[in-house]
C-alpha cells in the first residue's frame, strides 16, 4: 500500500491534497481490467431485458431440498452425498438448456467467421478476495441440476482459496453473473470476451401478475428479472429474443429441465 505524505495527507483548509491510499491491484484485477476495456471498446453490445415467474422454481427446489434434509437424517451416507439447490443452480441449468435450442448464442466472432460450439461451458462469475473470477461449469447441458450444484460449489471454493487452475476459468462459452443475493433487482453486464453473451441475473420480488377473472382479486408471484448483453457481430435481436423465451420458459417451468 501507499499512503499520501502526512506534510500533504494533513493540509487543510481545501489547499492540500484530500488524504488518499494506494491499493495494488491483483493479478485478477489487472487481466480483468484489460479484458474490460476490450469488451467495451470492440464488442458492440445490445440488451434485451426479461421477467421470469419462478413460483414453480422455488416450490420445486424447497421440495427438493426438504427431501435430502430427511435422507440426511436417516442415513450417514446419504448426509456425505446431498445436496442443497440455489435459484442459480436452476438459473445455470435453464441457460444451458436455452443455448441447445438457440446455438446461434453458443458461439463468438472469430474475424471471417462464427464459431459456434456444440457443448455449453457456463462461466459462473464468482467475488473472491483477488477480485472477480468465473470459473467453468464444462458441459452444464448435459448435467442435472444436483450436478451443476454440487460442480459451483467446488469451483467457488476452489476460487476463494485461491486454488483454480488455468483451465478452470480461461475459456467457456456463455456467462451468467447474478447479484440477486446482494439485494440488485436489475443490472446488466459486460460480455465476457471471447463470449458473445452474458446473463445478468437480478433478484426476485413479490409483483402482481395480473387480474383474476373475477375482476376482484389479483395474482401475484415470484418474479426474477434479467438482462442479456449480447454481441451484436454474432447475436441478432430475433436470435437474443427466441434465446430469451426459451429460457424464461425453462426458469418459469423447470420441471421440464429435469426430465
Amino acid at each position: 500500500r501507499v499512503e499520501a505524505p502526512a506534510s500533504q495527507a494533513d493540509v487543510g483548509g481545501g489547499a492540500g491534497e484530500i488524504p488518499f491510499e494506494d491499493l495494488p491491484a491483483t493479478k485478477f484485477q489487472r487481466v480483468s481490467a484489460v479484458r474490460l476495456l476490450e469488451a467495451k471498446q470492440t464488442i458492440p453490445h445490445f440488451y434485451l431485458h426479461g421477467e421470469c415467474v419462478i413460483d414453480k422454481m422455488m416450490e420445486l427446489r424447497k421440495e427438493f431440498n426438504a427431501e435430502q434434509e430427511k435422507m440426511k437424517t436417516k442415513s450417514s451416507s446419504a448426509s456425505s452425498n446431498s445436496v442443497k439447490l440455489s435459484v442459480n443452480d436452476f438459473v445455470i441449468k435453464a441457460a444451458a438448456a436455452a443455448m441447445r435450442d438457440v446455438p446461434e448464442v453458443n458461439a463468438q466472432w472469430m474475424e471471417d467467421r462464427v464459431r459456434q460450439f456444440r457443448r455449453v461451458d457456463v462461466s459462473v462469475a464468482v467475488m473472491t478476495s483477488a477480485g472477480l473470477i468465473t470459473p467453468i461449469v464444462f458441459g452444464a447441458d448435459g448435467l442435472r441440476v444436483s450436478e451443476i450444484s454440487r460442480e459451483v460449489k467446488s469451483l467457488a471454493l476452489l476460487a476463494k482459496e485461491n486454488k483454480l487452475r488455468p483451465e478452470q476459468f480461461m475459456g467457456g462459452t456463455f456467462t451468467i453473473s447474478n447479484l440477486g443475493m446482494f439485494g440488485v433487482r436489475r443490472f446488466t453486464a459486460v460480455v465476457n470476451p471471447p463470449q458473445a453473451a452474458i446473463l445478468a441475473v437480478g433478484g426476485s420480488s413479490r409483483d402482481v401478475l395480473g387480474v383474476n377473472e373475477d375482476g376482484a382479486s389479483v395474482q401475484v408471484g415470484n418474479v426474477m428479472r434479467v438482462a442479456l448483453s449480447c454481441d451484436h457481430r454474432v447475436v441478432d435481436g430475433a436470435v437474443a429474443a427466441r434465446w430469451m423465451n426459451a429460457f424464461k420458459h425453462y426458469a418459469s417451468n423447470p420441471i421440464s429441465i429435469l426430465m
